[in-house]
């Protein structure tokens, strides 16, 4: 992804305003928008093929020798579930892919590297023109379209089930962002009072709160600012990476205030301006998320990209790159797609209850791995890990999480396509 974008973020970022309701991404399922895109990149006419309750449409990115290009194989579908398969064959300049409604993301898959598995999203459309966005390509944006009108639950059914879970999830998301904004006051308390250890220790509590939920919330834009640009983007602004730094807006949020403390080792102005920043910040994403709503593919998307985080940035070590607390992010990540499961999973035991043991085993797996990295000693709990450590034991913990997350990612179909 260019250092221009977003971390997570493609350059059309979610723009919402207070009491939106949001799907997937924190970005989700409002009504779609009538702009004018063009759908050239498609490859087939008709509506998508229904398979097992869901419409199917895949999505294939290659290289003609000339630039990267986007083709999808139906330009419409019926409303109801419908399940987006990605697959790279040979794409170099294309990492994501993007469903969206009047700029809003409702459903993606991200580090989308060249000859690997296909990958999937599902999401509950109802009619109307959704935008398909393939940022890199010839052709980034192209028009999908939906016809008839999307059910809601009948009382008594799974689905009212699985809405009642949803339900709860939403509280639990916005106790997250409470305590969150909790910890990160205490973290600028820790910095201005100029303690370096106090911060760094203070640093570690206030981390979590942000991976459990970041599939939610990662999607926000400040008030009447530019969509397109990290400037206004509350995901950069609050969990940047040095890995991602767009040159033209620089250090922010959390990250800029772990490489003062453990890089440079001192609490300087500007380490005190980021953590008022930062509060600032977290304050208005609070702001702008109450009023979450979600369905249930949504939690089930969600769980399977905060896996997909714990892949491609924890166990690389890419997340926490100066604290090496990145086993402290794993662990909130996983406990953020554990209880997404959590709140889907009496309804998800109706639909599928195999599936259902799988992933409660799956998860008990990977809660027994992380086990023996624990050290209350240590800032957060968990061992560093270092390079040294993660040479030795990335593998062994990846394989664990793949085991977690291909059972995991089977369950946005099964619970929107339930009746």
């Amino acid at each position: 992804m260019s250092v221009s974008l977003s971390p997570r973020r493609s350059t059309v970022a979610c723009t919402v305003t207070l009491a939106a309701g949001l799907a997937l991404t924190a970005c989700g399922g409002g009504s779609p928008n009538d702009s004018s895109s063009t759908t050239a990149g498609a490859t087939a006419s008709g509506a998508a093929p229904v398979s097992q309750g869901a419409s199917q449409v895949n999505i294939t990115l290659t290289n003609d020798g000339d630039a990267d290009t986007c083709e999808i194989d139906h330009p419409s579908a019926k409303a109801g579930a419908v399940t987006f398969t990605v697959i790279n064959k040979s794409a170099t300049a294309i990492t994501e892919v993007e469903l969206q409604s009047n700029q809003r993301i409702i459903g993606e898959k991200e580090n989308l590297a060249p000859g690997l598995a296909p990958v999937k999203f599902t999401a509950t459309l109802t009619g109307g023109t959704y935008q398909v966005y393939c940022p890199g390509a010839k052709q980034a944006m192209q028009d999908f379209s939906v016809t008839g009108q999307a059910t809601g639950p009948t009382a008594g059914s799974v689905q009212a089930v699985l809405a009642k879970g949803t339900s709860g999830y939403g509280v639990y998301v916005a106790g997250v962002i409470g305590d969150m904004g909790t910890a990160v006051t205490t973290l600028k308390k820790a910095v201005d009072s100029g303690n370096v250890a106090d911060a760094k220790a203070k640093y570690a509590l206030a981390r979590p709160f942000y991976e459990k939920i970041e599939s939610d919330v990662d999607g926000f834009v400040l008030p009447g600012s530019d969509p397109t640009s990290n400037k206004g983007n509350l995901d950069y602004l609050i969990d940047m990476r040095g890995s991602n730094l767009d040159p033209e807006v620089g250090w922010h949020g959390f990250h800029a205030i772990e490489r003062d403390l453990w890089k440079n080792g001192k609490i300087t102005a500007g380490t005190k301006k980021q953590a008022a920043a930062l509060q600032t910040d977290v304050k208005t994403l609070g702001k702008l998320s109450e009023g979450l709503t979600y369905k249930p593919e949504d939690l089930a998307n969600g769980a399977a990209g905060l896996l997909e985080e714990v892949q491609t940035t924890k166990i690389k070590g890419e997340e926490e790159a100066f604290s090496h607390l990145d086993l402290v992010d794993f662990e909130a990540n996983v406990e953020g797609a554990q209880q997404a499961f959590a709140f889907l999973k009496p309804g998800l035991t109706e639909i599928d209850p195999t599936l259902t043991k799988t992933v409660t085993a799956q998860f008990k797996v990977v809660e027994r791995l992380l086990d023996k990295y624990r050290d209350p000693s240590k800032p957060g709990g968990l061992v560093a890990w270092t390079p040294e450590l993660r040479q030795a034991d990335a593998p062994m913990l990846s394989k664990s999480v793949q085991g977690l997350q291909d059972p995991l990612s089977r369950m946005a179909e099964k619970v929107a396509t339930a009746q």
